[in-house]
Parts: structure tokens; C-alpha cells; sequence
């Protein structure tokens, strides 16, 4: 049996690996897939936590954030696709002249 603190410490490389991501890139899409690490990090969470404590409420929080991820990410290519449009590309630093 794989003990809960090497989950915990590759939940906590993955939530790294995301936000290093968000800190670093300009790229709409590698936003959206830094995201998707964070989210997966959580998700590795609450299923090590579930196994750990023998009951079902983790997992039952992991479906629902996956289903958030899912919604995140349709409502996020829709962005990239009119950052796209509007810009012919998908770098967010370009997007400050829609400002008001």
C-alpha cells in the first residue's frame, strides 16, 4: 500500500508544475492547461484522502471538479477563439486594448 504523503507530494508537484505555468506564459492555451494541472492536483487530493479515510466524499468532490473543468474549458476556447479573431493570436498580452 502506497502511503497518503506520496500522493500529497505529487499533488503538491503537480499544483507547482501548474502555476509556474500561469506565472511564466503569455499563451491563452497554456493558461487554460495550467489550469487543468491545478485542477488535477485537487483532484489527486481528494481521492488520496478519500482512499485514506475509507469513504467516498472525495471522490464525490473530484467528479464535481472535474465537471467544473470541463465548463472552464469550453467557456475558455470560446475566449481564445475571439482573442484569436480579434488579435491572430493568442498571446493575453495583446488582449489590454479592449480595455474600456
Amino acid at each position: 500500500m502506497v502511503p497518503a504523503e506520496w500522493y500529497l507530494l505529487l499533488a503538491a508537484a503537480v499544483f507547482c508544475i501548474g502555476l509556474v505555468g500561469i506565472l511564466t506564459r503569455r499563451n491563452a492555451l497554456l493558461f487554460l492547461m495550467s489550469v487543468e494541472l491545478m485542477l488535477n492536483a485537487a483532484n489527486i487530493n481528494f481521492v488520496a484522502f478519500s482512499y485514506q479515510w475509507g469513504n467516498v466524499t472525495g471522490q464525490t468532490f473530484s467528479l464535481f471538479t472535474m465537471a467544473l473543468a470541463a465548463a472552464e474549458v469550453a467557456i475558455g476556447i470560446g475566449i481564445i477563439l475571439v482573442l484569436y479573431r480579434n488579435f491572430d493570436d493568442v498571446d493575453v498580452t495583446n488582449a489590454t486594448t479592449m480595455r474600456w
